[in-house]
């Protein structure tokens, strides 16, 4: 039955950018109006590689948040070659730092400094299980001769498939998933392995890259895939299924740096994203399963309390401005200018 509100435990964000300096004032409102909690990715220069360098990040963050916005921001560290199982200990013993994320050097922004070799990584990965510290991963590989598409697929077959085997207790999340060979393989895996879905790969197939004309601000990494793989995702994200959670992989760039001739990596979801998240479930008749999704799925993978309050979403639709204030420029968020059918009510 259709319906015009919907109250709903408050979300989290699993996977989330909010940059540094001036801009963390501009965007983090974009999140706290909605979401309680987010890991916050660490892919800053320099990159967020020790527990010193978190809590620095945090107060930073904490003290650019809106006053009025209950917002607990959840730190990572970047998982380097040279990352310590001391490190790692230390990580676990305090109270702010809840994952550590991988990145393959080279694979997006900021991601210099990202494993070059998974073999130089294992002390670090070893006591992560130890500690039960979970692994965060950007599944891609890099190599050149494989086509930029087929990444997502290849990482799976190289490396994950190895990773789980081989470290039977380490509780791993494949980030913002794109294909449905990442759909199969997480709905296969034990259940320490699980999955975040972007608003954008669920919403947009790899014809939004070229509607019209080359479309910088639906570009991203991974990259959006065929329809099939599209649809693949929204099955897996509605299904009710607690493997796949909530992760916007909200990722905020200057218009200018967006529409270059080098143009940057990522999507900003997050002025609209939980209300974008409500018309994917609706279109497939599934807007009950939006709740387990946003606001039960992910504290329970991560042994965290679910939040105690609630939102309220209204059928209203309303209009996305096409640029916001971001530093000293502007930036252009996801739908810029078009229409959104559910709305957050204050």
């Amino acid at each position: 039955m259709a319906t015009d509100r919907l109250v709903m435990t408050r979300p989290d964000d699993w996977h989330l950018h909010v940059r540094d300096g001036e801009a963390l004032s501009d965007v983090l409102g974009a999140t706290g109006r909605c979401f309680a909690r987010a890991i916050v990715m660490p892919n800053l220069k320099p990159p967020v590689t020790t527990v010193a360098r978190a809590a620095a990040y945090r107060d930073r963050i904490l003290a650019a948040m809106p006053a009025e916005a209950a917002f607990e921001p959840l730190m990572t560290l970047y998982l380097t070659d040279n990352t310590t199982p001391d490190e790692i200990r230390r990580a676990a013993e305090c109270e702010f730092v809840h994952a550590v994320k991988y990145y393959p050097a080279g694979a997006t922004t900021n991601s210099d400094s990202g494993v070059t070799d998974l073999a130089r990584a294992m002390p670090a990965l070893e006591a992560m299980q130890e500690v039960d510290l979970p692994l965060l991963l950007h599944g891609e590989v890099t190599d050149g001769e494989i086509d930029v598409f087929d990444r997502e697929a290849v990482f799976i077959e190289r490396h994950l498939d190895r990773l789980v085997r081989d470290l039977p207790e380490l509780r791993m999340v494949l980030e913002h998933v794109t294909t449905s060979d990442a759909v199969d393989f997480v709905s296969a895996a034990p259940d320490r392995v699980a999955a975040t879905v972007t608003v954008h790969h669920l919403m947009l197939n790899r014809n939004a890259l070229f509607d019209g004309g080359l479309r910088p601000h639906h570009y991203c990494l991974p990259l959006i895939k065929r329809e099939r793989h599209r649809r693949a995702l929204v099955e897996a994200a509605t299904s009710g299924s607690p493997k796949f959670f909530l992760g916007t992989d909200s990722a905020p760039h200057p218009k200018g740096a967006k529409e270059s001739d080098c143009g940057c990596a990522g999507v900003f979801s997050a002025p609209n994203a939980i209300e974008l998240y409500a018309e994917v479930f609706e279109a497939t008749g599934r807007l009950d399963r939006l709740e387990g999704f946003a606001s039960h799925h992910g504290p329970d993978f991560y042994r965290l309390p679910r939040n105690r309050g609630t939102i309220t979403l209204t059928r209203s639709p309303w209009s996305v401005p096409e640029e916001l204030p971001f530093a000293d420029s502007t930036i252009v968020p996801l739908r810029a200018g078009g229409r959104v059918a559910w709305r957050l009510e204050d």
